[in-house]
């Protein structure tokens, strides 16, 4: 290798290393440059600051000393372990108040759809026609109804049990279907038909049911 190749080499290292200071003394001067103009940006930002600060500072007065100030840093200092556990307990309200909503979601979805089986089934329809039920016989009974109503309920209730027995059912429903028989009837029954009928077993059992039913009803007292 000849010396003219060695500095041509040298000389071509000098000019990288040229390039490189200079370019990274173009960056230090843009940083500079981005520096002072935060720097003028911010003194005005802080001047107003500074002068809102003497301002509210004024406001307080004699109240604000500095000793105050430095008392309740060396309380804050001292009780580190109080407010980091109140912090703690700030999360876990705060992780239960998530839960308790995703909870409230879930019910609340739960309600909508219960509500909504309800009203397809009609129990809202049913509801509303008891209601109308209820108005009638407040409309149409008194104070003094219901009062003789709640006096007398236990012997409407001894009265419901003892027609809702087998035999007394079965009594009222051969006499409905009694009845509806002759009203179908469209023939006249004769008087001599009348006497061989009273002849026969089920009209005088029938008779005698009658005839117990009248003497029970004679001796209720009259009100």
């Amino acid at each position: 290798m000849t010396e003219t190749a060695i500095t041509q080499e040298q000389f071509a290292l000098l000019m990288e290393k040229m390039d490189r200071i200079e370019s990274h003394m173009a960056a230090q001067q843009r940083r500079q440059q981005e520096m002072e103009e935060l720097q003028r940006d911010l003194i005005p930002i802080g001047n107003h600051m500074f002068k809102l600060a003497i301002e509210e500072l004024a406001e307080i007065g004699s109240d604000f000393q500095a000793e105050d100030l430095f008392f309740l840093l060396k309380r804050v200092l001292r009780d580190t372990h109080l407010l980091s556990k109140l912090l703690d307990q700030l999360e876990n309200a705060m992780e239960l108040s998530e839960d308790m909503q995703v909870i409230g979601k879930q019910i609340f979805n739960q309600g909508v759809h219960e509500l909504d089986r309800l009203e397809r089934e009609g129990y809202f329809a049913f509801a509303r026609e008891g209601w109308q039920v209820v108005e009638r016989v407040v409309s149409e009974f008194s104070e003094e109804d219901v009062r003789a109503l709640a006096d007398n309920v236990v012997v409407i209730l001894k009265t419901v049990r003892n027609m809702t027995q087998p035999e007394i059912m079965a009594i009222a429903n051969q006499s409905v279907d009694a009845i509806r028989e002759t009203s179908d009837e469209n023939t006249d029954v004769s008087t001599l038909k009348l006497l061989k009928e009273m002849g026969t077993p089920q009209v005088k059992r029938g008779m005698s049911r009658m005839l117990n039913l009248l003497k029970a009803m004679g001796e209720t007292p009259a009100q």
